[in-house]
């Protein structure tokens, strides 16, 4: 389960980022899209595991959002549900501070940002009560988002 709580990175001044560019990949032309994370989650998934990534998100979305958007069907077409909720409706949701994937319901990694976006790197946690709120908040995300194929992007 992965969770996308932050509404995605600042605006950069000072250089160019890729998610500004204009560019949509053919969903046709496979070679040009797919990456070793696609090969993980297809092999994760012909395994029998679920792989579900939920994302909160602004409205209207910023460019950033909009490019995850954009990019989204290469999840999907690996195997992963996705689901898309906006976040006037996870106003009530008790949500932790940091996006996550939550690994069997008991393995957390923690993905931290920069003020600008950038990763500040991750962070692995056993810890029981974090992974149940981690649970929790992404069945209740889950339960009102929208699957990316309904989703309309604003």
């Amino acid at each position: 389960m992965h969770v996308l709580v932050r509404p995605g990175p600042a605006r950069r001044v000072h250089r160019p980022s890729r998610h500004r560019q204009p560019h949509r990949h053919d969903p046709d032309d496979r070679a040009a899209w797919w990456r070793p994370w696609l090969d993980l989650i297809a092999a994760t998934v012909a395994r029998g595991v679920t792989v579900r990534r939920a994302r909160i998100v602004s409205e209207p979305v910023s460019e950033y959002t909009r490019f995850l958007y954009d990019g989204t069907f290469t999840n999907v077409a690996a195997g992963e549900e996705v689901r898309w909720l906006p976040r006037r409706q996870a106003s009530d949701i008790a949500l932790p501070g940091n996006d996550f994937w939550l690994i069997d319901g008991r393995l957390i990694r923690w993905n931290h940002f920069t003020g600008d976006g950038d990763s500040a790197g991750g962070e692995m946690s056993e810890n029981p009560a974090a992974a149940k709120l981690c649970a929790d908040a992404f069945e209740t995300v889950w339960a009102r988002a929208v699957p990316h194929d309904s989703f309309e992007i604003r």
